[in-house]
């Protein structure tokens, strides 16, 4: 049994309990490797994310928690891979993709940033979801946390909503670059929000 496994057999119970989580659209996550993107309210999403999902999910981690021996090994247990904020990180771009190609979840937040008590739909995306959905050829599965705090808070009512596997297809890639990884970020952060809102007219 792995770290992971017999940590989420211990934690997953209890995060399920206290942050009053609830699960929608499970039928649509995918087997296989994929991205799974959600909107971003607190820390705590990636567990309140990870309970919901059922899988271990990889996530960037500043690289600023690897520096710390104790942490670093914790973090890395969890299955987390050390992202350097400050600029493009191509390593952790490469890990990502390697993730994906051997079968795992890679979790992205598009937004970057947590962005507490405010509509999703109002901030800022980033292009790197879309960038690594090109080079790893991989399908994303939306997801919306539905946080009546507003954001991820113990003790308050947490829904975790999946929508429709986004097909890679779908997001209309033809030779790459920042424009089209733009224009797919915006796609996959559109549908995310549309669990939530519905479809803007």
């Amino acid at each position: 049994m792995s770290f992971y496994t017999g940590f989420y057999k211990i934690f997953h119970r209890p995060v399920e309990k206290g942050y009053r989580l609830t699960v929608e659209g499970s039928e649509n996550i995918p087997e296989g490797g994929f991205i799974i993107a959600c909107n971003h309210t607190a820390n705590f999403d990636v567990f309140v994310l990870s309970a919901a999902l059922k899988r271990q999910i990889r996530y960037m981690a500043k690289a600023e928690l690897f520096r710390v021996p104790v942490l670093r090994r914790i973090v890395r247990a969890l299955g987390a891979y050390p992202v350097n904020r400050a600029g493009a990180d191509v390593a952790s771009i490469k890990t990502a993709i390697s993730f994906i190609e051997n079968g795992e979840v890679v979790g992205i937040f598009p937004q970057g940033t947590r962005c507490p008590n405010v509509d999703p739909r109002t901030t800022e995306i980033k292009s790197g979801i879309g960038m690594i959905a090109y080079r790893a050829g991989c399908d994303v599965l939306p997801a919306f946390i539905d946080a009546s705090a507003g954001k991820t808070k113990v003790f308050h009512k947490n829904r975790v909503i999946f929508g429709e596997v986004i097909k890679n297809a779908e997001l209309g890639f033809d030779k790459g670059g920042k424009e089209e990884y733009d224009r797919a970020s915006h796609l996959i952060f559109d549908r995310i929000c549309e669990l939530k809102y519905g479809k803007s007219e």
